[in-house]
């Protein structure tokens, strides 16, 4: 029987959000079930800081059952902590992310460890999770950074395109999560006042908070 797998859509900084789904979902690693985070844990909340804090002890503590994607606010905030770019800090939410560290200054040395190692995607043998999406006709190995952070319309208008496995993504938001043949878009808007979604992937079963 295949272990089950918990999929984590967008956070943005509500701590609180999700304590109380972790609290919710039943997730047993201790049986090497997966729990993995799509992506965008800072940004527009509260409490940056503390998920990031979160999502890291858990890695630390559940290692290799528990996978951090890298979502496109995380690239921001990275390209912004390193001097590559200048961001709009209002646009972006980057604002609140920079109050969160505030407390905690100088930057957390294991902080930029995480960001660094957050990857780009993880497969698994029915499924492929990614933080924005894939762009059709094109090998997930060809895929670019851009695309597995960034994609939006060319991924979401061809709902009918097949990757030959379901992809299950965040990025973005919607009112209800997005559940199809080959999809699962698991971004509900938790900053902007939705739920915090989980999918447990396995069963097809939904847990939000």
């Amino acid at each position: 029987m295949e272990s089950r797998i918990f999929a984590i859509g967008d956070i943005h900084g509500c701590r609180v959000k999700l304590d109380e789904l972790l609290a919710k979902i039943d997730w047993r690693p201790q049986n090497h079930e997966k729990l993995i985070f799509l992506g965008d844990y800072i940004d527009r909340g509260p409490d940056s800081y503390g998920v990031v804090e979160k999502v890291m002890e858990l890695k630390n503590r559940w290692q290799g059952r528990v996978v951090a994607l890298k979502g496109n606010h995380e690239q921001m905030f990275m390209n912004f902590y390193m001097g590559r770019e200048l961001l709009p800090l209002t646009t972006n939410g980057t604002s609140f992310t920079i109050k969160s560290y505030k407390n905690h200054e100088p930057f957390p040395p294991a902080h930029v460890d995480f960001y660094n190692d957050l990857v780009l995607y993880h497969e698994t043998d029915r499924h492929i999770f990614v933080h924005a999406g894939l762009r059709p006709g094109v090998a997930l190995s060809n895929q670019t950074e851009d695309d597995f952070l960034w994609i939006r319309d060319d991924f979401l208008n061809f709902h009918h395109y097949d990757f030959g496995k379901t992809v299950v993504y965040g990025h973005t938001p919607f009112k209800r999560a997005q559940i199809s043949p080959g999809r699962a878009g698991l971004d509900t808007g938790a900053v902007f006042g939705g739920p915090l979604t989980c999918l447990e992937v396995v069963e097809g079963r939904l847990i939000q908070v």
